[in-house]
């Protein structure tokens, strides 16, 4: 996930009032779904990225930015399962009383999947997605930056490092799990590093599903590279950005669902680029669904085929919210606002959100949203 162009916040985060929308009247098979206010079911979290509700309706998240796997019980009860201090801990899902979670460093040189009990207990590795990453490089055939540049600019380029990527570059070496799917047959794995979606057996084996396509080319303007601190030279020149996976759900069709952000200004300053995708599991298809989201950081998918988004960075003010993609439209429809929402869930016709989700100070919130008039 190393990229050129982030000058947003949704850089940090993914690197290391509630007013109601009427949705189209035959959304979820009648009438207008609307959103209530969110309640707080508990609070006092940093940067919980990644969110798992179990039949229980026992919430599990992570802390990411202080590696930290959190049980939230339903009535409030926070406990820690697992930690990593000075790691990060991410992409969270559970089967058969187990959690799944992903342990990765801070600059990338390490990640792996890991399991502990949901009931408490010593976490056990299941595979070494960076040892996968390192072999496979699954983007390594794909093309970014920009297209076209003169030698003579890419010279004035700051050197590649850290999150410094050349000019003109292919897949390189970065692995970054963001979310987990656990289902019967594997763990699936949502990597904003490798833009990839991979299939862990529980036998430790790890292959690639599909590789997420490159993003459509952004224009670069003088204003924006003198804001990001490259040189002018590059301006009008095209710029191709990675596709960024942040989720990764299963649909009533059997499909896999995953949203992305576009690489780059996560903000809408060149547009609301975040997008949808469905993923055949066993082909590896990938098929666009939607796209004109702002920080699409996560998804849920009811058993109905409704597709929640939320956007960390959507709503009129920039300031969040959850969208919705009533089942057989590919048009997003703003649904409820809500501040910095990260990852969310859906059981019956509850969400569970993540809100306030960039603080690094405690600020962020476990909520709960009930949606009426959709299945």
């Amino acid at each position: 996930m190393k990229r050129l162009l982030v000058p947003s916040a949704a850089c940090a985060a993914l690197l290391v009032s509630a007013v109601a929308v009427a949705g189209p009247a035959a959304a979820g098979g009648g009438g207008t779904p609307t959103a209530g206010p969110p309640t707080t079911v508990a609070s006092g979290f940093v940067a919980p990225l990644s969110l798992e509700i179990d039949s229980g309706r026992v919430a599990y998240l992570s802390q990411n930015f202080t590696g930290q796997l959190t049980r939230v019980a339903r009535d409030g009860t926070v406990t820690e399962l697992a930690s990593a201090p000075g790691q990060e801990i991410s992409a969270v899902s559970t089967r058969d009383g187990v959690v799944y979670y992903a342990q990765v460093a801070m600059d990338h040189s390490a990640a792996a999947l890991m399991a502990v009990p949901a009931a408490g207990g010593a976490p056990t590795q299941v595979a070494d997605l960076f040892a996968y990453e390192s072999t496979a490089n699954p983007d390594s055939g794909q093309s970014y930056g920009f297209q076209g540049l003169p030698a003579e600019c890419a010279a004035q380029f700051p050197p590649p490092g850290g999150m410094v990527t050349p000019p003109e570059y292919t897949g390189i070496v970065d692995t970054h799990p963001y979310a987990s799917l656990a289902l019967n047959n594997a763990v699936f794995v949502a990597d904003a590093g490798m833009n990839a979606v991979l299939r862990v057996g529980y036998d430790g084996a790890v292959s690639t599903v599909a590789v997420l396509p490159a993003q459509p080319a952004i224009t670069a303007t003088a204003e924006f590279l003198a804001t990001v601190g490259l040189p002018a030279c590059a301006a009008g020149y095209d710029y191709i950005t990675e596709a960024v996976p942040t989720d990764v759900e299963i649909g009533p069709d059997g499909w896999l669902y995953v949203t992305t952000l576009p690489g780059g200004p996560e903000d809408p300053s060149f547009g609301a680029r975040g997008s949808v995708y469905k993923v055949n599991q066993k082909s590896g298809e990938v098929r666009l669904l939607a796209t004109g989201f702002v920080g699409a950081t996560g998804l849920a998918v009811s058993p109905a085929g409704n597709v929640y988004v939320a956007e960390l960075f959507g709503g009129p003010t920039g300031g969040g919210q959850i969208s919705a993609l009533w089942k057989g439209s590919t048009t997003p429809t703003p649904l409820t606002q809500v501040p910095s929402p990260a990852a969310i869930e859906v059981r019956s016709n509850r969400l569970f959100v993540t809100t306030d989700a960039l603080s690094e100070t405690g600020g962020a919130s476990l909520s709960l949203i009930e949606v009426a008039g959709a299945k």
